[in-house]
Order: C-alpha cells, then structure tokens, then sequence
C-alpha cells in the first residue's frame, strides 16, 4: 500500500519508524513548517522532517492543505491511503475523500473517551488506570471517525506525560501497521462512535497548570504527573515567586489541621497540605533557575513549615 504519511511531533515519529519497517511504501511526508525556537529564535525543523530526511523520504511542508497547489501533490504521489498522526492541522474534504482507503488517524486514546488535543495529559490528570491508542477513519469533526482497531495499555501510579508518551507511541507504531495489514486483506469493520461515551480533552492551559491544593493528595498528584516533564504543573511561594513541579509523590503525612497548600514538613521533600492528605514534591522548577530536587531547593531557599503554597 502507497503511503502518504501526516505528522508532526515526536509521537509521529513511532508511526512513521514502523511503517517505513513494513511491507507498506512511504512514498512522501507533509509536516508543519519549520518553526522558530529557543533565545535565538532559530528555525527548527519537525522531528518528522528529521526522521523522514535522514531516511531518504520526500518531505513537504505546505502552509496550506487547501487550493491547486495541494491537490497537484497528492495527484503526483497518488496515495492509496494518508495517515495521520499528530499533524496538527484540520484537512479539508477533498483530501480527507482522495485516497481509496481513506484517511486513516493514530489517536492517543480509546474513543470516544478523550478526543481532541491533550488525550494522554487529561487521562494521566483524571487519574485514569488505563488508556490506549485507537486507529479510526477521519471525518468532517474532531476525532469523530468510525473506529477500526483499538489497543489498551495500564497507566501505573507513578507514569508521568512522558511516560505514557512513549508507551502509546510504541503502541500507535504496531497498531497502525495491524490496521493497514487488515485493510488491505480482508477489510475492517467501521465501528461507530458512541456520542453518549464521548468526552473531549482540550489542550492544555496555563490555568489548568495551577495546582489546586484543595483538592486530594492523589489528584494533586495526578496533575503534576500528567503536565511532567512538559509544560509542568505550577504553584507560587509566599513572596509570589513562581514555582514549578515536576516531580512528586502522595505523603503519608496527616493534613488534619492544616491549610490548604501549607507545608508541614521539609524532610526529604516539601510536604503540603492536601483537601484529602498530603502531598510530597520531589523535584522543582524555581522561576528563572533550572530543575532541581526538592531537598536541593530547600537547602539553598527560605521556605519553611507553615508558609503557604498557592
């Protein structure tokens, strides 16, 4: 099967990897334009670009996927079908309607649960036990396709956004190959989606990075894990410095009596009063210095019992 593969990010590249592996054909990739980043503001390319480039595939990076000069592309490489992992853009009918498999989408969830930009996050944040990837056909709406293969992983207590990163990118590699394998054998079964089980998770904000310490220790929890190592999981110190976590773990200290978001302890880690228990912050990030751990920064700052967090 000729391939024309959409992606951008690292999660793409897993399902590229594979699919070059296969005994499908690449036969070009379209990715976001290079973007410019760091102090310098340097023109970076896409891990995709990277990858494809040093694997001698054709790379485009149209700022646009509407109007003649797309359509000729696709009639030049004339895919049998387009994938489409973490491309970042909406495609337009006509391309999504072009190859004769249709469009086919690695999304980073079992749908209907978790469609849109922060799948992986919002599960780890909701505190999820399992998640997975789902291959679908892309339609007019968000993630809204007929589902064709799904495949499930376990979300361990301590899995960060990193973490479940890396397992579904390895899982959405096997799963899409299964998925093309199929289609182009036997057929799959388009299974709708129940609109009833749907729920959207949208991108991450900065609002949704402020640590609420009423809420549980394990929610707490479950809010640093799922924004660590990217865009982290954020609170403020009693002289309104911005403090950054990215790493923590649930205390067995009691909160009883306390405030929300006070530290009650300094003993190998900050300690802070949770709505429900407490919670230990392992490893930090302090406005305008790099990451550290947690007995690092309280050894060189003043933070003591009873400030509070928030």
């Amino acid at each position: 099967m000729k391939i024309l593969f959409m992606g951008t990010p690292d999660f793409a590249v897993f399902s590229l990897s594979s699919l070059i592996d296969s005994n499908h054909k690449v036969a070009a990739v379209v990715t976001q334009p290079d973007k410019p980043k760091g102090r310098g503001y340097h023109l970076l390319p896409p891990p995709v670009k990277v990858y494809a480039e040093e694997k001698g595939i054709p790379v485009y990076q149209p700022m646009s996927l509407k109007g003649e000069e797309f359509e000729s592309l696709l009639r030049d490489i004339a895919p049998d079908v387009i994938v489409v992992v973490a491309y970042g853009k909406i495609l337009p009918k006509n391309v999504l309607d072009y190859p004769r498999f249709g469009c086919i989408n690695v999304h980073g969830s079992l749908l209907p649960e978790y469609r849109g930009a922060a799948p992986m996050q919002r599960a780890i944040i909701d505190g999820k036990k399992f998640t997975g990837i789902t291959t679908m056909y892309m339609a007019d709406g968000i993630d809204t396709g007929d589902m064709l293969l799904k495949s499930e992983i376990r979300i361990e207590d301590n899995d960060n956004f990193e973490d479940i990163h890396d397992k579904l990118g390895l899982c959405g590699a096997e799963l899409i190959v299964k998925t093309l394998d199929a289609l182009e054998k036997d057929g799959i079964e388009r299974i709708p989606q129940d609109e009833a089980q749907a729920t959207y998770a949208a991108k991450i904000t900065k609002e949704d990075c402020l640590i609420d310490f009423s809420l549980s220790a394990r929610r707490v929890h479950d809010l640093i894990r799922g924004l660590s190592p990217i865009p982290l999981a954020l609170t403020h110190t009693p002289d309104g410095k911005l403090l950054k976590i990215w790493k923590a773990e649930t205390s067995s200290l009691s909160a009883s009596g306390k405030n929300f978001g006070e530290v009650i302890s300094l003993d190998d880690g900050i300690h802070v009063a949770c709505g429900d228990g407490s919670v230990k912050l392992l490893g930090v990030l302090p406005e305008g210095k790099s990451k550290m751990s947690a007995s690092d920064y309280i050894r060189g700052r003043k933070l003591n019992i009873g400030d509070i967090l928030k």
